[in-house]
């Protein structure tokens, strides 16, 4: 992989399944890697068959090297405008610090304005200030709600 290559910002496609999963290593490096089994690809078809789950990824050179998630939730508030929620962030560490991040995440962020929705969120455990940076550069803005996670 070229790391200059200009990349292509698109839809992942349903036969890329083991090299997201290969991508998802680089965000959580401690969780156990999954790997492409009948379990896995059942879920998988049933992501892919959804509409409201947008799965995008950064192509350079025909690899995957960042990717995010969309999902536009329907809603009985707001007019009835769907909310996004961003997650699984992850952009491959040798093609960090070009703005192939940012540019996706402001290409699934025009997904969800062409929804009508009337906000996505995000939320990240990281504290540094590059990486607040970084999701401040493709759009997001802290400090405007209160995040709150519950773990079972």
């Amino acid at each position: 992989m070229e790391a200059t290559e200009t990349p292509t910002i698109r839809a992942i496609r349903p036969e890329e399944l083991p090299d997201l999963l290969a991508l998802y290593s680089h965000l959580h490096p401690a969780d156990p890697a999954l790997t492409v089994n009948p379990e896995i690809e059942r879920l998988w078809q049933g992501i892919c068959a959804d509409p409201n789950l947008h799965y995008f990824g950064a192509d350079v050179g025909g690899h995957l090297v960042a990717t995010c998630t969309l999902a536009i939730i329907p809603n009985l508030t707001r007019s009835a405008r769907p909310y996004g929620l961003m997650e699984n962030v992850v952009t491959h560490p040798d093609f960090r610090k070009r703005g192939i991040g940012t540019s996706l995440l402001r290409h699934a962020l025009q997904l969800a304005w062409k929804q009508k929705c009337y906000k996505v969120m995000l939320l990240t455990s990281r504290k540094e200030p590059a990486t607040l940076h970084f999701y401040e550069q493709a759009g997001f803005r802290a400090g405007l709600k209160t995040g709150f996670v519950a773990k079972p």
